[in-house]
C-alpha cells in the first residue's frame, strides 16, 4: 500500500502505543518519518515495530533529526512542542494533536498558522478504551484526508464522554 508514499512525518507522542500505531500506518503506506521514544528500550521497540521507514530518536533529538528535512505532517501531544518543529513543516501541511487539548489552544495555533495554510486538529483519547489503533486512524484521517478541516476536536472515547 502506498497511500502515504512521498510524504514525510514527525511523530512526537509520549503515549507509546499511540505513536507506534500512527508510525506503523504511515510506514505501511510508504511515508518516511521521524519518531520519538523516551527510553532506549522504547526506541528499540519502535525500530523493531516500524522498520527502516522510521528514524527513531530521543525526544530531545527531534530538531536535530529534522535538520535539512521538511515534513508534511506533525503528530504531537503538546501544543508547546509544535513551535520548534514548525519551520520544518511544509506550507499546506497538517498538525494533529493527540491528547485532550483546550479549544482555545487549538484555535490559537490555527490562527498562528493560517497564513501558511497549515491545518491544526486534535484527537482526544479520553480513556484507555479508545485503543491506540482507533486514535491512529482518526489522527491520520485528520492529517491526510480532512483537507478542509481545521480547529476540530475529535473525541475517541467510545461514547464515555456522553454518559
Amino acid at each position: 500500500m502506498t497511500k502515504y508514499a512521498g510524504t514525510r512525518a514527525a511523530v512526537v507522542v509520549a503515549a507509546g502505543d499511540i505513536s507506534l500505531a500512527i508510525a506503523k500506518r504511515l510506514a505501511e503506506g510508504g511515508a518516511r518519518l521521524v519518531l520519538t521514544a523516551d527510553t532506549e528500550d522504547g526506541r528499540a521497540e519502535a525500530r523493531s515495530e516500524v522498520g527502516s521507514a522510521a528514524h527513531v530518536v530521543a525526544p530531545a533529538e527531534i530538531g536535530t533529526a529534522l535538520t535539512g528535512h521538511s515534513i508534511d505532517f506533525l503528530f504531537t501531544d503538546a501544543v508547546a512542542g509544535t513551535s520548534p518543529l514548525l519551520p520544518h513543516l511544509h506550507d499546506g501541511g497538517s498538525v494533529v494533536l493527540t491528547t485532550p487539548t483546550s479549544a482555545e489552544a487549538v484555535l490559537a495555533l490555527v490562527t498562528a498558522l493560517a497564513d501558511r495554510r497549515i491545518r491544526v486538529n486534535a484527537v482526544a483519547p479520553f480513556d484507555s478504551r479508545g485503543c491506540a489503533e482507533e486514535v491512529a486512524r482518526v489522527a491520520l484521517f485528520l492529517a491526510t484526508e480532512a483537507t478542509c478541516t481545521t480547529g476540530a476536536h475529535v473525541p475517541v472515547d467510545g461514547g464515555l464522554n456522553h454518559r
